[in-house]
């Protein structure tokens, strides 16, 4: 299966992103939350169909940050959408090594994207309890 790869465009995150995320009954991160107000990340597709997407933070250290990682509820193609998020985490650390990262950090709750991560030689670091948030006026 080929698969199109683009950065994120301003548009995504009002005509897709956000309808995922309500989709799968979660909130959506405020576009300023994220890199490059919504436009820091990658998506992958099926032609002109959005499967999945996901951001990259990056830091003032060796570190770069994957995160918000997010695909369409309705694309249920196997084994299609595996290879589709696993391209994505693939895409979205080839452009943190390009940057120059030593390091990428990933911050995951799904037992199924621990897996694909673990799969692409990813590591479990510490088991966090608290995801902690504070909003800054």
């Amino acid at each position: 299966m080929a698969f199109n790869v683009r950065r994120l465009n301003p548009s995504d995150y009002d005509e897709i992103l956000k309808g995922w995320w309500d989709d799968w009954g979660w909130q959506a991160p405020p576009r300023d939350f994220l890199p490059d107000d919504g436009v820091g990340g990658i998506m992958v597709l099926e032609g002109e169909e959005p499967i999945c997407a996901g951001y990259i933070y990056v830091t003032n250290s060796a570190v770069a940050w994957v995160d918000w990682i997010i695909s369409s509820k309705t694309y249920r193609k196997k084994p299609q959408r595996s290879e589709a998020i696993k391209l994505l985490i693939e895409t979205l650390t080839g452009v943190c090594k390009d940057s120059g990262a030593r390091y990428t950090y990933a911050l995951i709750k799904h037992d199924g994207l621990i897996k694909t991560y673990e799969d692409l030689g990813y590591i479990k670091g510490d088991s966090y309890t608290s995801e902690m948030i504070k909003t800054l006026k």
